[in-house]
């Protein structure tokens, strides 16, 4: 039998008040997004992202990524943030693309799995936008769905992954693209692919040719 911890709000309108107050206090709220659902929660709050390893039955060595406003947000998370990553996030963010990049002190060590790299991301959603804005936090944003099992592209998948288990899901509509982002390790000189996903390599290679910076 299903183990039910709390009623399950579904957010419909642009009133995102209860979803900002969750986030503040440490409960999760999946959240859309271009790529597919995210379960999300404060990503500076390590108690926040125990909770999202064990809803979805995540394993603790595997790192989770943070959505952020936009470039200036994610550089403050990031202890080194180079031209060449800089050049990325301009001309895909906001969008399908992450960026690994050495981590600040600002990010807890559960959101790396104890690494000194940090996965952030721009999402293409006007919702999740506002609410990172809103809250003042980056996101810890997993796909919302129970490790092995497919990803979420609507707020019904979600319900029906986690109903009871979680605060509130945003309902943002279905997923515009569908698919998980493209990963790029900016650690390493050229970056390399460590998931291939929405955006294609070639792209990022054609941006990172067209700009000035030595990669």
């Amino acid at each position: 039998m299903k183990k039910v911890w709390m009623d399950t709000a579904i957010i419909t309108s642009d009133d995102l008040s209860y979803a900002v107050e969750v986030i503040k206090r440490g409960g999760l709220v999946a959240v859309p997004t271009d790529t597919v659902y995210g379960l999300a929660g404060n990503g500076l709050d390590e108690q926040a992202v125990a909770r999202i390893y064990e809803v979805k039955g995540r394993p603790a060595v595997k790192p989770i990524i943070l959505l952020v406003s936009g470039v200036e947000a994610a550089s403050e998370l990031c202890s080194e943030f180079p031209d060449a990553a800089r050049v990325l996030a301009e001309a895909f963010w906001p969008g399908s693309l992450s960026l690994v990049l050495p981590k600040s002190k600002l990010v807890p060590a559960i959101v790396t799995a104890g690494g000194d790299t940090i996965g952030v991301r721009c999402p293409n959603h006007a919702k999740t936008l506002r609410l990172i804005n809103l809250a003042g936090v980056p996101l810890a944003a997993p796909s919302a769905n129970p490790t092995d099992l497919p990803s979420p592209t609507s707020a019904r998948d979600v319900l029906e992954y986690f109903d009871g288990k979680i605060e509130c899901i945003i309902d943002g509509g279905p997923c515009s693209v569908g698919v998980e982002s493209t990963i790029a390790d900016m650690t390493v000189q050229p970056p390399r692919i460590l998931r291939h996903g929405a955006i294609p390599e070639a792209e990022l290679l054609a941006a990172l040719a067209k700009s000035s910076v030595d990669i």
